[in-house]
């Protein structure tokens, strides 16, 4: 008997495993319980792995990971957090693809276009697409009245939001069109993740050009059908529910008010393309695994369970971050999250998106550069100062913030300015 209960401890010794997954997503008390008590019980029973959940700043984050590098050994098998913490970080993780051949088992996932590549930073398949959060356009049914002939409101262009403002004023003698201009609004997002990539194709590499030109002209042609109370704004939702706007742009999180107290009256379409595209700003999240975790193939079962579409789906439901794949369902989702989620992935998965990322490594200096891209839309829309004088002289003040930091550009321009020639 004796021998039968110590045989049987070696063998729970032996096959049990533990793994800890360390994150800055998913941290506030109510989504890391869930975390515990509903996400991970499922696949800690499939392939009896315990799963020790830590939520994390990102400045602790990235104290470990580094010290644990550096000591080549460490206790942190999976990470989870956002583009920006992983692209300063890169160093610390495995490559994917070229270190764990049971990545390839990831190759069949729908993930929406561009998602997977951003991982992939200087070579390196740092991480695979987790989570994502963005900014989008919200309408009032109403103004579907005004919608200008042979327009698809699930495929705009910049001249159709332009024609179909124009159509509302015309018609009704309103300016119906929104953005958040107030102190603490978030224009300077829509400048450098949505307008530039959109007409340019880049967030700053071409924020002094031809092309740069011809899109704050066209800016301030828009701005006649743009509510005159956009500079008090700092949100869109009281606008919207107000009736002062029937479109407006902001984060899903400030639209998400209006569309929860009145669903029926509103829809969430997705952001307008350019010239160069469809930029949009994605706050993509991701997973990856240090190079000094105890048990990589454990890590990657965990990273391979968070990416599965029917788990990406109960993610949605249960926190309301939205997935990072195609096809995803939105049976038992509340009719307002339903409302933004299809329109956050209608306009994830079209194929024209320019994916942009907020920039990382500027450390304290990361209000000087909304402080740039806000200014420039005060200067050149609303003050309709001169677009050439404006342009380069806030881009000499951009190139030279990113200089000073040695911050890398902002995906997905990738040119190292340190090498930049006049």
């Amino acid at each position: 008997m004796r021998l039968i209960t110590i045989s049987f401890l070696i063998f729970s010794v032996i096959s049990s495993k533990e793994i800890m997954f360390l994150s800055t997503q998913l941290v506030p008390v109510e989504e890391s319980e869930w975390v515990r008590k509903v996400l991970l019980p499922p696949f800690e029973k499939e392939k009896k792995i315990k799963v020790i959940f830590i939520g994390s700043e990102y400045g602790e984050l990235a104290d470990r990971l580094i010290a644990e590098y550096k000591a080549k050994r460490g206790k942190v098998d999976v990470v989870g957090g956002l583009h920006s913490d992983f692209s300063s970080l890169y160093h610390v993780f495995k490559d994917l693809k070229r270190e764990l051949p049971e990545i390839e088992k990831l190759e069949n996932r729908k993930f929406f276009p561009g998602f997977k590549e951003a991982g992939n930073i200087k070579g390196t398949q740092v991480y695979i697409p987790w989570l994502q959060g963005t900014y989008i356009f919200a309408v009032n049914k109403k103004t579907l009245d005004y919608l200008p002939e042979n327009v698809d409101i699930w495929n705009l262009n910049y001249e159709d939001l332009l024609r179909w403002g124009k159509n509302i004023y015309q018609k009704t003698g309103q300016k119906k069109l929104g953005f958040p201009l107030g102190p603490r609004g978030l224009i300077h997002r829509f400048v450098h993740g949505y307008l530039y990539p959109s007409f340019t194709g880049y967030q700053i590499i071409k924020f002094n050009s031809e092309s740069g030109y011809k899109m704050w002209e066209f800016v301030r042609n828009l701005w006649n059908y743009v509510n005159p109370s956009a500079p008090a704004w700092d949100a869109m939702d009281i606008p919207l529910l107000s009736e002062e706007v029937w479109i407006a742009w902001d984060h899903t999180a400030r639209l998400k008010q209006a569309i929860m107290e009145r669903p029926d009256d509103f829809l969430v379409i997705p952001s307008p393309a350019g010239p160069s595209g469809r930029g949009i700003i994605t706050v993509l999240a991701g997973l990856g695994i240090p190079k000094t975790s105890r048990d990589t193939l454990s890590a990657f079962y965990l990273i391979e369970y968070l990416t599965r579409p029917d788990v990406q789906g109960e993610i949605l439901k249960g926190t309301g971050f939205f997935p990072v794949l195609k096809g995803i369902s939105f049976e038992g989702l509340k009719k307002p999250f339903k409302i933004i989620a299809e329109g956050v992935i209608k306009q994830s998965e079209k194929e024209d998106v320019v994916n942009c990322f907020i920039p990382a490594g500027l450390g304290k200096r990361q209000g000087e550069f909304s402080k740039i891209m806000r200014d420039v839309f005060i200067e050149i829309v609303v003050k309709k100062r001169n677009i050439k004088e404006v342009l380069e002289r806030k881009d000499r003040e951009l190139k030279n913030l990113f200089k000073e930091t040695g911050a890398p550009l902002p995906y997905p321009d990738k040119v190292d300015l340190s090498n930049e020639k006049g």
